[in-house]
Parts: structure tokens; C-alpha cells; sequence
């Protein structure tokens, strides 16, 4: 019978998570039955969002059970099948990660082609970190050629397939902020935006009129907090908002204290729209025949940041957190 690691949610955290928050759990793997398949990960996802599912609260997924494994984007190879659908050997996508095996039906597992990408790049440019992104500027924010466009975060997973894609996409300006200099210089010289900044070099308003002395048109936030409030002061009337996520309020324990200045969404026609990239699905073909040509071209560039082992997991989930990361992070997975 296979045995394999998982991380467990041990506690919920109180602001930022702890190692204390998870434990390492040597468990049995379940094996397949029938239409089942027994996979084994190569790469697992941390993301932002899970911050949230830790916490005992409702939203659009439910939450971590303390005591229980964790859940997330993966991607791996069939080691077993009971399934026509799937052979062994297939590379699959599917959500169940922070796990060493994952175990369940076919119709859990989706194909993915490895001599298309590398395996990983399901879970970042080609996966739900770059739909995400695509989304959010064609269809959310619906950005025109020529608009300028601000995205936040822009040296992380998301933000640095946004300003990629609003390049590419035609605007006529892109600004990116980040958190540090040497992820300033990511932005600028690997990622092509027109310029960028360090958002802890001195106030993201003052950065940001700077970088935008006529206005933006279109802002991907990843960040909330002050990254907002500041676009919606530079925002050019009918500007729009695609707001992804607020990482810079995820560990939070007191109410946000702005944004402070919402007024201006009104005599400016403002849009600010919030989305949920489940409720998108059907795009995923568009996208891919979009963003894979640009990634096969080398029109699209990437980065991860690749963590070993799955004991490694917490202290990836809590780096990311801290902006420790740029562009992707990951957790390889390695045989024992």
C-alpha cells in the first residue's frame, strides 16, 4: 500500500500563519477503484487566496477543515488507472495538492500536454494564475488598445502575466509596482512594462502620479489598501477596475482603513468590478489559443520560484504571503 505526506491545517491563524498553523502528516494513500486514477505530484500550487480558506468564514469556496488535509492546484503524472479515460504516464491538472498522492475519480484529473509547456506552467502562465490575469483585463476591465494601465504586484504570478498581456494587447502605456528594486528591475527588463516602481521606496500615490502624469485607464489590483486608493486618484474618467485580489489585507485582524476616497467614482464613472475566475470557464479555450501562441513565441516570459520538498509547503504558503516570491511559487514535489 503507497504511503504519502499531505500538510494538514492544525490550527486556524490569527493575522499572519505560522508554521504552528499546519502539521506533516504521514498518510495511506487510497488506491484507485474502479474509474478512479492514483497520481503522483511533481508541482504544488500556493496561492493567496487560500489565506482566506484558513479562516472559518464563508465565500465562494469553503474553508479548510482544521485537522484535515489541505487542497489546491496540482499538477502530476497517473501512476495507476482504473479509468478508459486516463492512462498511466498521463501529465494531469487537477486540486488536490499540498499532498505527496492524490486519489479520485478521472473526471477529477484533466490532461494536460507536457511537450506543449512544462508541467508546471499548467499551474502559472497556462493555468489559473494566467487565465486570471487574461481575464481580468480583456473581459473585466476590457481594456482598449491605446489605454494606459496600472497593475499592482506586477512582479507575482498574476500581475506579471497582466501587464504582459496589456502590453501585447496594445496599451499604450504600462505600469507595474513591486516590492523591491531588484524586482523593479524583473518588471522593467524581463517583463517590458514602461515603468515601475518600488512601492516601499515612498507613497504609491506620489510613485504613481509620477509614472502616470496623464491619468490611467485601466488598473488590475492584486494589492487593495493604498494601491487603490491611489489608481482611483489617478483614475481618468470611465476608468475601470479589474479587482483581482488585496493581499496587502489577507492577515488583517482590525477593519481596512480605506479606500478613503470612493467619491470619486461617481463624478469620474468609475467601474470597479470584483470576479471570481470560476465563473469563467468557458473563456479557457479563447485564452489558451491566445496566451500559449505568446508563450511558444516567447512573446510571454516567465518566472517561479520553486520550493523542494512538500515539508516545504508552510513556509512557501508563508513566503508568498510576505512577497517573498516572484512570479510563480511553487512547491516541487520530489520521489522518495
Amino acid at each position: 500500500m503507497t504511503r504519502g505526506r499531505e500538510v494538514h491545517l492544525a490550527s486556524r491563524p490569527v493575522g499572519e500563519p505560522t508554521v504552528d498553523n499546519f502539521a506533516l502528516v504521514d498518510a495511506e494513500v487510497r488506491a484507485p477503484s474502479d474509474g478512479d486514477v492514483l497520481v503522483r505530484n511533481s508541482f504544488v500550487s500556493v496561492d493567496p487566496y487560500m489565506r482566506a480558506r484558513m479562516n472559518d468564514v464563508k465565500s465562494y469556496l469553503p474553508p479548510f477543515e482544521v485537522g484535515e488535509a489541505m487542497n489546491g492546484g496540482a499538477v502530476g503524472e497517473v501512476v495507476e488507472s482504473r479509468s478508459p479515460e486516463l492512462a498511466a504516464g498521463d501529465t494531469v491538472l487537477h486540486q488536490k495538492g499540498w499532498r505527496e498522492y492524490a486519489t479520485g475519480k478521472a473526471g477529477e484529473f484533466r490532461r494536460v500536454d507536457p511537450q506543449r509547456a512544462p508541467p508546471s506552467a499548467y499551474l502559472g502562465v497556462l493555468g489559473t494564475t494566467g487565465f486570471t490575469a487574461w481575464i481580468g483585463l480583456v473581459d473585466i476591465a476590457q481594456m482598449k488598445e491605446g489605454d494606459v494601465v496600472f497593475v499592482s504586484g506586477a512582479a507575482g504570478a498574476v500581475g506579471s502575466v497582466a501587464g504582459q498581456v496589456a502590453r501585447l494587447r496594445g496599451a499604450a502605456r504600462v505600469i507595474g509596482s513591486a516590492g523591491s528594486d531588484e524586482k523593479v528591475r524583473h518588471v522593467l527588463d524581463d517583463l517590458g512594462f514602461d515603468a515601475a516602481f518600488n512601492y516601499k521606496a515612498a507613497p504609491v500615490r506620489h510613485q504613481l502620479r509620477a509614472a502616470a502624469p496623464e491619468g490611467i485607464d485601466v488598473y488590475f489590483d492584486n494589492v487593495g489598501g493604498d494601491h487603490l486608493e491611489a489608481a482611483i486618484n489617478e483614475f481618468n474618467d470611465h476608468g475601470r477596475a479589474a479587482l483581482c485580489g488585496a493581499i496587502s489585507q489577507y492577515n488583517n485582524v482590525e477593519p481596512p482603513s480605506g479606500p478613503r476616497n470612493l467619491g470619486l467614482v461617481v463624478p469620474r464613472r468609475l467601474t470597479l468590478r470584483g470576479y471570481i475566475i470560476l465563473d469563467h470557464m468557458d473563456r479557457y479555450g479563447a485564452f489558451i489559443k491566445e496566451v500559449g501562441t505568446w508563450l511558444a513565441s516567447g512573446a510571454v516570459r516567465t518566472r517561479e520560484t520553486i520550493v523542494d520538498g512538500i515539508e516545504q509547503a508552510p513556509d512557501a504558503f508563508i513566503g508568498l504571503l510576505r512577497g517573498e516570491n516572484t512570479g510563480k511559487m511553487l512547491v516541487r514535489i520530489t520521489p522518495r
